[in-house]
């Protein structure tokens, strides 16, 4: 079925237009400055830095976190369905898309903990420490799920035969 899909015509059009891959990057480049800056801003905040930004303004930024999620699932379903095959037997690529499942995963109880508790923490002058832990954790993945996008970039390139 992997190699169907990447001797499609759609994967060869990603893989071999002058504009196929470079739009579909882009748009995946893009997507991972909203959705991780985002998440830095948020995750710094919480960690005592930005304190012009009121706790409870933290939840205008999920709604751009979830169309940059979107953006990214898009973009990269094109990228991975010009080199299917590949993808799926990159270490780097599979801990991507695991760390990504993971991300996704505390964003949301991040989101539904911002939430419920962004007014307390106001009032008080600071995130509790449990969230200073999740904020920091949460912050780690998404950055790691940079790291191996990246890596996933460069190392399948290598050519080790």
């Amino acid at each position: 079925m992997l190699a169907s899909l990447e001797a499609s015509q759609f994967a060869a059009f990603i893989r071999g237009d002058v504009w196929g891959w470079p739009v579909a990057l882009t748009v995946h480049a893009f997507g991972s400055a909203l959705l991780i800056g985002f998440i830095i801003i948020i995750g710094l905040r919480l960690l005592g830095l930005f304190e012009t930004i009121p706790y409870t303004a933290l939840n205008r930024f999920f709604p751009v976190i979830w169309a940059a999620v979107v953006l990214q699932f898009l973009s990269g379903f094109v990228l991975w369905a010009a080199k299917p095959t590949q993808y799926v037997a990159d270490g780097a690529f599979v801990v991507k898309f695991l760390l990504i499942i993971l991300g996704i995963i505390l964003t949301i109880y991040f989101q539904s903990t911002i939430k419920r508790e962004a007014a307390a923490w106001e009032a008080k002058g600071a995130a509790s420490s449990g969230t200073v832990k999740f904020a920091a954790a949460n912050l780690l993945v998404w950055c790691s799920v940079l790291v191996a996008g990246r890596l996933t970039a460069y190392l399948g390139s290598i050519n080790f035969g």
